[in-house]
């Protein structure tokens, strides 16, 4: 155990934050901590890190376990200092070397004592087991892949926004290797590119990670357990998130069942206790029924405290075919070229992901679509376009002074002040919530706020720009459920693949030439083409550099597809027979499910709490065990195949 949690209760005030908890963190563990928003999530990792102090039970830590926690208060730290510098400040012990090396160099040459060439010797072998000469190359190759340019890694620390100073000390808790890596929100200030290689990176990291996050896509790929903080438990799932979803799904259900049954023997045994009490026959056993329900272990009904953000959104007219068309258009920034000569065409009914890495011109665009930002070439408006705006800077535009409710009436929209408290019900407002005014909401609250306007103005093209990035997973998941349900257009930027994924149906990036391209198809068609097009031009590159004799001469000597050695013969029938072997331990598992399932919904079972407990337990090991054999199953079948294709 690298760090654990003990029965930890902790409060903030009257409000408990969690009761009794208990999770231990192991070496080699990928954990995505989630929860809704405001559980405190961002509070247990402070816990963690004994920045606070339960209120019962204890944290313990190994010895010499080092801990590196990434959270967003570490953004008041400043320095003139540049960022390879700041970034570099992980080596510490290596930066200490190479000074106590370059005053112990100079003593020597005036000074030949045993003892100080010692001390020498002693810190030039220190630094070479540290890899020291190398560590400048190594921030250098994280800092690139965070998306820093080498003319950056020079510059000020002071002179970059807060996503980009994020990025810089991120890029120097990683450096620092500690044991356990708690990261709270890492890929919030990241572009994809930059998400993409920190998944790369944290997959082949040597200590464990904590991962707070949002993004469904990145904790699917990273996370081998999720812990997830609900109604002041800890409820621990050994999984990737689908997993825990799935498992989530089915402890709801059984837990559900049992008490439906249990009500139903409660039911039973009152009509009994109603029909024989006055009885004198069947007092007897009646007071018997009554002791066994006073003695029963109550099984709770699942009540399940999730966020309704619904939101339906309507149209007031019909479009033509083509809302926008882009002709020749140009784009710059100075000497930055963001589009040179650019043509593409919006049409009714697409949902465009607008994708790649910050500083391509992506917000820009939206801009210009939406007629706020000068450009050269031409914009064509197509016919009864009624467009609506979200962005992050649209935030700042709202009025401080007003109430939520009053605000969403500076939309013109016409609506009945019932109206708008029942759409800000869909946004997470209730009740006296509405009548809060702007100026003291959260940065999230106020995204949600400026969000609403937008749907309230019943327009048939969105243009949002990051529209995820202060709503939880939850949210992200019924917002990408309402625009799906949209029968409008949209054009939006995101970070946030799973939201891509669930809304897209086309894809925009800017490619090297300055041009506007276009994938017709979803996120994972998208990616899935670029693959297949970087594997074809690494084939057509090795071609290249074959002479024709030579890859003529390979191509004789490689075996015909329908002809396979003795030797892979062996090992396709021995996959074979792992393949049947792993047949039996399916169908030994699911009678064994079949079974526990039965034993659960008997009466006697649920009446037996204990009981109850041991099977649901014993139940959720044979799906763990059914889930890990089928993968294994069809990793034998994808080599069996591979045989038979030759």
């Amino acid at each position: 155990m690298l760090i654990g949690l003990n029965n930890v209760t902790f409060e903030f005030g009257a409000r408990v934050i969690v009761r009794d908890a208990t999770w231990h963190i192991h070496p080699g563990e990928r954990i995505g901590l989630i929860g809704y928003n405001g559980t405190g999530k961002s509070t247990l990792l402070r816990i963690l890190t004994n920045q606070y102090m339960p209120s019962s039970g204890s944290v313990e830590r190994g010895r010499n376990v080092s801990v590196g926690y990434l959270h967003q208060d570490l953004l008041s730290f400043d320095t003139n200092e540049n960022i390879l510098e700041v970034a570099m400040g992980a080596f510490e012990r290596v930066r200490f070397l190479e000074k106590e090396i370059e005053r112990t160099g100079r003593l020597l040459e005036s000074n030949h004592d045993d003892k100080l060439l010692q001390t020498y010797t002693d810190y030039l072998h220190e630094m070479d087991v540290l890899d020291g000469y190398n560590i400048q190359h190594k921030t250098e190759e994280v800092l690139h892949g965070l998306g820093f340019s080498n003319e950056e890694l020079i510059r000020p620390y002071k002179i970059f926004s807060g996503g980009w100073r994020m990025r810089v000390l991120l890029a120097k808790m990683i450096l620092q290797q500690p044991d356990v890596l708690l990261l709270d929100e890492p890929t919030n200030h990241l572009d994809l590119p930059s998400i993409e290689w920190l998944e790369k990176y944290l997959q082949s990291y040597k200590g464990s990670v904590v991962i707070v996050s949002h993004d469904k896509f990145f904790l699917n790929r990273m996370v081998n357990k999720i812990v997830e903080l609900y109604q002041q438990q800890l409820h621990i799932y050994s999984g990737d998130y689908e997993f825990y979803e799935a498992e989530k799904q089915m402890r709801i259900e059984l837990q559900q069942r049992a008490y439906e049954n249990q009500q139903e023997y409660i039911r039973q045994q009152e009509r009994f206790i109603e029909r024989f009490r006055s009885k004198a026959t069947k007092a007897a056993a009646a007071q018997s029924a009554i002791k066994r329900l006073d003695k029963l272990d109550r099984i709770e009904q699942v009540e399940l405290e999730k966020p309704n953000l619904r939101i339906n959104f309507q149209v007031d007219k019909q479009p033509g075919k083509i809302l926008v068309a882009l002709q020749n258009l140009s784009k710059s920034f100075g000497e930055n070229v963001i589009f040179q000569n650019a043509s593409a065409e919006i049409e009714r009914g697409d949902k465009i992901a607008f994708i790649g890495a910050n500083g391509k011109g992506k917000s820009t665009l939206l801009r210009i679509i939406g007629g706020t930002e000068p450009f050269e070439g031409e914009r064509i408006w197509g016919h009864n376009v009624e467009e609506s705006f979200y962005a992050q800077h649209q935030l700042e535009s709202l009025h401080m002074e007003n109430t939520i409710v009053e605000e969403l009436q500076t939309c013109g929209s016409g609506k009945t002040e019932l109206e708008l408290r029942s759409l800000l019900g869909g946004f997470m407002f209730s009740g006296d919530d509405v009548d809060k005014k702007i100026k003291i909401l959260s940065g999230g609250e106020k995204a949600r706020v400026a969000l609403a306007k937008v749907i309230v103005s019943k327009s048939n093209f969105l243009l949002l720009d990051e529209p995820t990035n202060h709503l939880d997973m939850f949210s992200v998941d019924l917002l990408a459920q309402a625009l799906n349900s949209y029968e409008g257009t949209i054009i939006f930027v995101s970070h946030d693949r799973y939201f891509i994924s669930k809304v897209a149906n086309k894809i925009w990036e800017i490619d090297e030439e300055k041009q506007i391209k276009e994938f017709k198809g979803s996120y994972a068609e998208s990616i899935e083409w670029k693959e297949r097009m970087a594997l074809k031009a690494r084939q057509e590159a090795v071609a290249e550099a074959v002479p024709a004799p030579v890859q003529e001469e390979v191509k004789q000597q490689q075996p015909k597809h329908s002809e396979l050695s003795r030797e892979q013969k062996k090992e396709q029938q021995r996959y074979q027979r792992q393949l049947e072997k792993k047949e039996e331990e399916l169908n030994a598992l699911n009678t064994d499910k079949a079974a526990i399932e039965k034993q659960m919904s008997d009466p006697a079972t649920y009446a037996d709490l204990k009981k109850f407990q041991e099977l649901e337990k014993k139940y959720e090991g044979i799906q763990q065990k059914i889930i890990a054999t089928n993968k294994e199953y069809e990793n034998l079948f994808e080599k069996i195949l591979v045989f038979e294709a030759g």
